[in-house]
């Protein structure tokens, strides 16, 4: 024999003994591996990055940019179709100097976000003239009612990375990956709110994503949500 035919004669046998330990011990095939957890990790998309497709308001006064929805000088309040009560929102958002703009949750589709439901603010706070807002008034912020930690904001014209999870009263908000919201807001509220003022929709279970502009360019994109049970 030679030597390439007894390589060979080893190849096969040594495919031969792998096939058998595949085999299980009925003699069928060894079972498939579990297929990987789909990308998205049940995240499912509110913006196809070509129209406006599953929002309503004023659609008129946001277009679609580059693949973002962007906020024009008409711009006031954008919303989801659907409505959600807890959730995981994942989402892109770039300011221009002294954007001003917030991320309406668990809101009716008509009134003012921020007080028929909450209000998350997106914000350029470094611009001069926000220099005497509240601390409740900075970016990330469920308005009016708790802080966010401040120095993790990118700047303007660079995109931010933010993520909302709403699971009950806790309201927990992370801007490129930093926890700055992390509240309670019925614990946080318990006596009255900063501001001062009546927050009717702290109380909502349910209700619509808002974009609420202010007709400053504020630029949105990779919006995703997944529902908690």
């Amino acid at each position: 024999m030679t030597r390439f035919a007894a390589f060979l004669a080893v190849v096969s046998i040594a495919a031969t003994t792998l096939g058998i330990h595949a085999m299980s011990q009925d003699g069928g095939t060894a079972p498939a591996a579990k297929p990987a957890t789909p990308p998205n990790g049940g995240f499912t998309s509110l913006f196809d990055g070509r129209t406006l497709a599953g929002w309503a308001g004023d659609t008129t006064g946001y277009i679609v940019e580059d693949g973002a929805i962007k906020c024009t000088p008409a711009g006031r309040n954008l919303h989801t179709v659907g409505a959600y009560g807890d959730f995981h929102l994942k989402l892109q958002f770039k300011l221009a100097p002294g954007s001003n703009n917030g991320i309406g949750i668990r809101a009716p589709k008509d009134g003012d976000a921020a007080f028929e439901g909450m209000e998350i603010q997106v914000l350029d706070d470094t611009a001069e003239k926000w220099k005497d807002l509240k601390e409740w008034q900075f970016c990330c912020s469920v308005y009016g009612v708790v802080p966010a930690r401040r120095g993790h904001l990118k700047p303007v014209g660079e995109w931010n990375e933010e993520e909302i999870i709403a699971k009950g009263s806790r309201i927990t908000v992370k801007l490129n990956g930093h926890v700055v919201v992390d509240a309670d807001v019925a614990e946080a509220s318990r006596g009255g709110t900063p501001d001062g003022r009546d927050h009717p929709g702290l109380k909502r279970t349910s209700g619509h994503i808002h974009f609420c502009g202010h007709g400053d360019p504020v630029w949105f994109r990779a919006i995703e949500i997944k529902e908690l049970k």
